[in-house]
């Protein structure tokens, strides 16, 4: 069978996707409207923990893009470090890191270092319901989602079997669960 080739879901694309995940649509029915198997958009979901993410905003002491631009025209003029800060109202240390971070002097692109910053500041994190297994439960119950409650179950059943000690415990659990 010929693999296909990766997708990347723009933003509009993946809106689209919890709209439907919202509306109670499957993964699969979700993946046909890209023609694509369920797996392509699982990921998503599941690095999200099932939960529509936030809209990414940005801090307001961080660097913006024409300050990010400032500092690059102040590198190609042959400014220094204090007088491009001085210029941006900022610390020479903020102009300083963010020379260092993005290829000193010589490589520094504002753009690059704007997409770099965007990238930098996504840490990826473990949905709360997942990590807390209680937690998770409890949330499933009140909502009355069986379907929550077994994408929870794969979830956990995926974390755990990373570790013997945990997966065993969680065999145990769902032993005492069915014995009842």
């Amino acid at each position: 069978m010929k693999q296909r080739r990766r997708i990347y879901y723009n933003l509009e694309q993946r809106n689209l996707m919890w709209d439907r995940w919202q509306k109670g649509d499957s993964m699969h029915a979700i993946a046909r409207l890209f023609d694509r198997g369920h797996s392509s958009v699982q990921r998503i979901f599941s690095d999200a923990g099932g939960i529509r993410p936030r809209q990414r905003s940005r801090s307001r002491l961080a660097l913006t893009l024409s300050e990010r631009e400032e500092i690059s025209r102040g590198v190609v003029s042959g400014c220094s470090i204090r007088a491009i800060a001085e210029l941006l109202g900022r610390a020479p240390s903020t102009v300083s890191r963010e020379l260092s971070r993005n290829g000193g002097r010589q490589d520094y692109r504002a753009n690059k270092a704007e997409l770099a910053a965007w990238d930098r500041a996504h840490r990826r994190k473990i949905c709360k319901l997942v990590e807390n297994r209680a937690l998770g439960h409890i949330v499933a119950k009140k909502l009355g989602g069986d379907r929550l409650l077994n994408w929870l179950e794969n979830m956990n059943f995926k974390l755990l079997r990373t570790s013997p000690i945990n997966f065993s415990i969680s065999m145990m659990h769902r032993r005492e669960h069915t014995a009842r």
